[in-house]
């Protein structure tokens, strides 16, 4: 047998001349939460691999009754949106030596039931979800079987399920103010998801920035069923051929916004000569578009790592007397998507 296999957290311990619970602290990357030092945090993982040591996370896990794996389910990876609150759950994660096992639901129910199965088979010690179901029936039968788990962005008002998300409604209300603001009257807007959640909140900020702005709200300007992109192409076509087409959009996602913005250019319409729009959430290439969009930011980076932090107390504490609703504010970003119709601008 190798002198390595010999070697425990005491060996460590004893060579540096600090406590056990120092290393395992450190070599479970929680260093920075108990507020070790640089300088021992360093001096232990030099040791652990100068004698190529390596916690046997199986037996620790049988130990703890954990898996040390926390399940992720979002619906579109390959949307920017979700890809970054996956890389801070993932980063905020690892702090706690915990690892990701992430699902991509593909904005279907029926992959994201298939997904909760198989991460309960895995014996995963939490979950993060963010659900594409539109009553969290599902979500609430595995939680009350005593899974820790935290709903994140999409959330359920009438589940008693822990969530943090972005404050939907104000963000809208702020974007469809703005567009009132620079004289537009004929204001569509392009929905999400029906009865979710965060498309209900966002859609709700529109009808109040009308009602508060003594506007008349056209119903029918109120199109669309799904966050995906040709969902809103498709609408977007629809809008610009009416007899009367809206001067402005609201686009409740980054995904309906690209969609938007897609069927305008095949029209030959400029942004914001012929028409202006107004996206909920930023995203990278915001700021870069030919006309750079005007947004409405949510907080993705915060959204992630506190799931992650109300789900690991969770874990730890198994404490459920209290349900935590985070709502994050947002910030309207202007750029240069929107004209002022106004007749004195």
């Amino acid at each position: 047998m190798h002198e390595h296999s010999k070697i425990t957290l005491k060996s460590i311990a004893d060579r540096l001349g600090i406590s056990v619970t120092t290393v395992s602290r450190v070599l479970s990357g929680k260093a920075s939460q108990f507020r070790i030092s640089e300088k021992t945090e360093k001096a232990v993982c030099g040791v652990a691999k100068s004698l190529q040591f390596s916690p046997n996370q199986i037996a620790r896990g049988l130990r703890l009754q954990r898996s040390f794996t926390l399940g992720l389910i979002i619906p579109d990876i390959s949307n920017h949106f979700f890809a970054t609150i996956a890389r801070n759950i993932e980063i905020e994660a690892r702090k706690f030596g915990f690892s990701i096992i992430i699902c991509d639901s593909q904005e279907s129910t029926e992959i994201e039931n298939e997904s909760l199965k198989l991460l309960h088979s895995r014996k995963v010690d939490g979950l993060i979800i963010s659900s594409v179901g539109q009553n969290g029936e599902n979500l609430e039968k595995i939680y009350k079987k005593g899974m820790p788990l935290i709903i994140v962005d999409r959330y359920f008002p009438n589940l008693d399920i822990s969530y943090v998300t972005s404050n939907n409604f104000q963000g809208s209300l702020e974007g469809v103010s703005y567009l009132i603001e620079n004289g537009h009257r004929i204001i569509a807007c392009l929905q999400g998801l029906l009865n979710s959640a965060t498309n209900e909140d966002r859609v709700r900020g529109y009808r109040e920035a009308h009602y508060k702005n003594n506007i008349q709200l056209d119903e029918s300007l109120i199109v669309g069923d799904s966050f995906k992109e040709k969902n809103a192409y498709i609408e977007t076509k629809l809008l610009l051929k009416r007899e009367l087409p809206p001067t402005a959009i609201f686009a409740v996602s980054n995904s309906v916004a690209f969609g938007a913005i897609r069927a305008i250019s095949e029209e030959d319409l400029k942004l914001p000569d012929d028409i202006s729009i107004v996206s909920f959430d930023e995203e990278p290439y915001s700021a870069y578009l030919s006309t750079p969009m005007t947004t409405i930011a949510q907080q993705k980076n915060e959204m992630g790592t506190i799931a992650v932090r109300l789900l690991i107390n969770q874990i730890e504490s198994k404490n459920r007397l209290h349900t935590d609703k985070i709502i994050l504010p947002t910030k309207l970003i202007k750029r240069k998507s929107v004209k002022n119709i106004n007749q004195n601008a």
